[in-house]
């Protein structure tokens, strides 16, 4: 970073937090809501919250700009790639037989973490190229829009990148488990929740955007920024 900012490092640490969450806790439970237009849906209860990490990322392009949101992009591929890892140990290694309680524990931690590699592995990579695009959509159309209409920005990325992330995801993880009919239909009503939650939040968004830039003296114009992902630089 060129300089020092008061809050960039607590939404870094936030943005990782819901990443973690969401796909540490949230696809051990499935949910059923009867929602409106779509009727009963199932997802994973991490979907709700999900969304919450493009938000954070909308929230650090607009402010911070591209490279600095690109660092936390790659923090949070680190965090993920940390806990798959972490996850494969601590399920492998062989529980002890003097604990009275490892008979139970093992397999609930097996049921809750053990999702296999085709789900981490469609996790790990549908985050970072949809957060990635999230981030250069944002920041492309701040630049073309001369900084105006940031509900566009806000909404088209998130559009973008969330869709690419269930195009990638669901089809790594469950393509062969799941029929084509119900892997469509699950793509769909996900992508379609993710843009309503965006879109619901776009107003906190907004405001929480403006007042970020004031208190912080910035706000970020990437005309002349190098938009490769494959960067630390900030």
């Amino acid at each position: 970073m060129h300089r020092g900012f008061r809050y960039y490092d607590l939404i870094l640490g936030a943005f990782v937090a819901v990443l973690l969450c969401s796909n540490l806790i949230g696809p051990a439970k499935v949910v059923m809501l009867d929602l409106p237009l779509l009727g009963p849906t199932q997802f994973g209860a991490g979907n709700l919250f999900f969304p919450l990490s493009y938000i954070f990322g909308d929230i650090l392009t607009e402010v911070y700009g591209y490279a600095l949101a690109r660092r936390v992009i790659w923090a949070g591929f680190a965090a993920m790639l940390f806990a798959t890892v972490m996850t494969w140990v601590v399920l492998t290694l062989p529980a002890s037989p003097a604990e009275p309680f490892s008979a139970q524990l093992q397999p609930a931690l097996q049921l809750c973490f053990g999702g296999g590699w085709r789900i981490a592995l469609g996790s790990i990579l549908a985050f970072c190229v949809g957060d990635f695009l999230n981030s250069y959509v944002l920041a492309k159309l701040k630049v073309r829009t001369q900084g105006r209409h940031a509900w566009l920005r806000f909404i088209g990325s998130t559009i973008v990148g969330q869709a690419v992330d269930s195009l990638i995801f669901y089809p790594l993880a469950f393509a062969g488990i799941w029929t084509g009919a119900t892997l469509l239909k699950v793509m769909a009503a996900n992508w379609a929740f993710k843009v309503l939650v965006e879109t619901v939040m776009t107003p906190v968004t907004y405001v929480v955007c403006e007042r970020l830039k004031r208190a912080e003296g910035v706000d970020a114009d990437d005309s002349a920024t190098d938009f490769t992902p494959f960067s630390l630089k900030g």
